[in-house]
């Protein structure tokens, strides 16, 4: 029943798109209409709103930070309590990207997932967030730059000798941000994405 109720308020949480509670904060136009239409911090920024951005950002990532810091908290320290950290990992995430309250049409979940890869352990949340500091930095690609940190992040946590169940997570959650990339991989290979902080122009 623990386990049930967990992972219930974890996709519920994650549920709560905060590009959108953002933009209407500051006034601005819904994510959604506007760039990728993508309801995340980076279509956020298309709107020339700093702020909004990192606050969109900071709100994302302390959603999948919580979920799982209190599912490490209350959970048992034994194979049980290593599953329900996975599945709260898991829901948590899947609510940002699947959310109730919008139709079931989120965001891709890059702010979420770092926050529950902090959460789960700080140097495996360290390890992602460099790597997609890296390539953001180099070639200003907020997509390519979330590529490459997903493809590390099930195996910086194979390398930190994290439980395999974690690793599992991992690997299902980067595969799911890989999918949900799929239009801007198109758009990376002919050479038509938008690069980090332009302005959206529709």
């Amino acid at each position: 029943m623990l386990t049930l109720i967990f992972v219930i308020a974890a996709y519920l949480l994650g549920s709560i798109s905060f590009a959108v509670v953002t933009s209407r904060a500051f006034g601005i136009a819904d994510p959604r209409t506007y760039g990728s239409g993508n309801p995340g911090a980076t279509n956020v920024l298309r709107s020339g709103k700093k702020a909004a951005a990192a606050l969109t950002l900071l709100g994302d990532a302390a959603k999948g930070w919580v979920a799982v810091a209190l599912a490490m908290h209350f959970a048992t320290p034994d194979a049980q309590g290593v599953l329900l950290v996975a599945l709260v990992f898991l829901a948590v995430f899947l609510g940002h990207v699947f959310p109730i309250f919008l139709r079931f049409q989120g965001g891709k979940g890059v702010a979420t997932a770092l926050g529950v890869l902090l959460a789960l352990n700080v140097w495996l949340g360290l390890a992602a967030l460099a790597t997609w500091l890296v390539v953001a930095v180099v070639f200003r690609l907020s997509s390519l730059a979330a590529l490459m940190a997903a493809i590390g992040a099930p195996i910086y946590a194979m390398l930190l000798g994290l439980p395999r169940e974690w690793v599992l997570a991992c690997a299902i959650m980067s595969m799911l941000l890989i999918w949900r990339h799929k239009s801007n991989i198109q758009n990376l290979l002919a050479g038509k994405e938008t690069r980090i902080g332009k302005k959206a122009t529709e």
